[in-house]
């Protein structure tokens, strides 16, 4: 396994495994739908930002909250879309 694939399976993990079943969904959702584009800077981007509490996060993807500085650019502008969630039935 390659760093990269090591990094990614770590962000996986940490993604789905949340606490909430709706952060699970939403955070993801969202790793799955986007990292294999990802450029290293994205990757440390979503790595910081899972750092972050769920409240938090889900707070600025639904715009409810501001989002802060750091975590503002085309990724925090893709997540608010949420349109990569899937809930199986």
């Amino acid at each position: 396994m390659t760093d990269t694939s090591s990094r990614l399976a770590r962000l996986r993990f940490r993604a789905w495994h949340r606490g909430t079943r709706e952060a699970d969904y939403m955070i993801g959702c969202f790793f799955d739908r986007f990292h294999e584009s990802w450029s290293e800077a994205e990757m440390d981007w979503f790595e910081t930002l899972i750092d972050e509490e769920d409240v938090e996060i889900m707070a600025w993807a639904l715009k409810t909250e501001p989002v802060p500085e750091k975590f503002q650019g085309p990724l925090m502008d893709r997540m608010m879309k949420l349109d990569y969630v899937e809930i199986p039935y």
